[in-house]
């Protein structure tokens, strides 16, 4: 366990988020090459996505001077969903910075529940600025994964795919900044120490990857894949730290193996899923991640979306 957040944190977001989320499904299911996953569908969760535990923990917690200044983030579409839901479950406003490489889809959706949506920026971390921005201006920010509030919030799914799963070994989870990946990581060996995390990022955003060989934070020079959900230029300390405490391995995918998996996900199994919520699936298609003989695996599909089918 990490000094930055404790198995007590993990309960006490389970408790304040329970009547207001679902507790979604753990679904097993056979790959093409004969590997037995235990999926945990987050795609099924309000919101579209995991991005709501996080994000509700967080304004759940607000007082309400904070929430009556409204509420600002970033997001690259599933973070604001989040916030938007959160901030129309507490009758607070909200306005969303998107990035320029957004969906289409995850734009329209937001406009629905949103109080303001803009869209400038060509990555998140451009969109980012903007939200700070208006932050100093006196709106209250919610940070999509360097906070320990929406980091007990993700970390809450490792909660739950322990309870209904005890017997896993290893746990692939896709990184984008590090928030969920951070979570679950920091809750799952709270329970289980023993068990294998497995990052995944995107090959043309190897912001943790290139980080932990690094030996230190660093920023991307450039962001090279259409999954904007697993797209930041830079992570933050709170979870570089956690990752290279916790994280076994962390290993890379390309967008045409995650549309791969993803058309496999919608074809075989009838999920339809974003390009990042296909990555875990994508590492163990690829024989990108060769698990130990019979060893249980775990993945999280971590949201639902059209670009999993509308990209490259």
């Amino acid at each position: 366990m990490t000094a930055d957040i404790t198995l007590a944190d993990f309960e006490t977001a389970r408790q304040k988020l329970a009547p207001h989320i679902r507790r979604t499904p753990q679904m097993e299911f056979l790959l093409d090459n004969d590997l037995l996953v235990s999926a945990k569908l987050e795609n099924l969760q309000i919101s579209g996505s995991f991005k709501i535990r996080g994000a509700l923990n967080t304004v759940l917690g607000l007082s309400k001077e904070e929430l009556g200044q409204g509420l600002v983030t970033a997001s690259g579409g599933n973070h604001g969903m989040g916030v938007a839901t959160a901030g129309a479950m507490t009758g607070t406003k909200t306005t969303i910075f998107l990035p320029k490489s957004t969906p289409p889809s995850k734009i329209e959706k937001l406009q629905k529940i949103a109080t303001e949506v803009i869209v400038e920026g060509a990555v998140w971390d451009d969109a980012n600025a903007l939200a700070l921005a208006a932050a100093e201006k006196g709106m209250r920010y919610v940070h999509p994964f360097a906070d320990t509030t929406v980091i007990a919030g993700q970390g809450t799914l490792g909660l739950e795919i322990l309870e209904d799963a005890p017997d896993l070994d290893v746990l692939l989870v896709a990184i984008g900044g590090g928030g969920l990946i951070s979570g679950v990581a920091a809750a799952a060996k709270a329970i289980k120490p023993s068990i294998k995390v497995i990052g995944v990022e995107a090959a043309g955003a190897p912001t943790l990857r290139n980080s932990i060989d690094a030996g230190e934070l660093v920023t991307l020079e450039k962001i090279e894949t259409q999954a904007g959900s697993l797209a930041p230029r830079r992570s933050e300390d709170i979870n570089f730290r956690i990752i290279s405490s916790l994280v076994d391995d962390i290993l890379l995918v390309s967008d045409t193996e995650m549309k791969s998996a993803a058309e496999w996900l919608w074809q075989n199994v009838g999920l339809g899923v974003e390009l990042s919520a296909a990555a875990a699936i994508a590492a163990l298609q690829s024989r990108r991640f060769n698990p130990p003989p019979a060893a249980k695996i775990g993945v999280i599909i971590c949201g639902a979306g059209p670009d999993g089918f509308d990209r490259l």
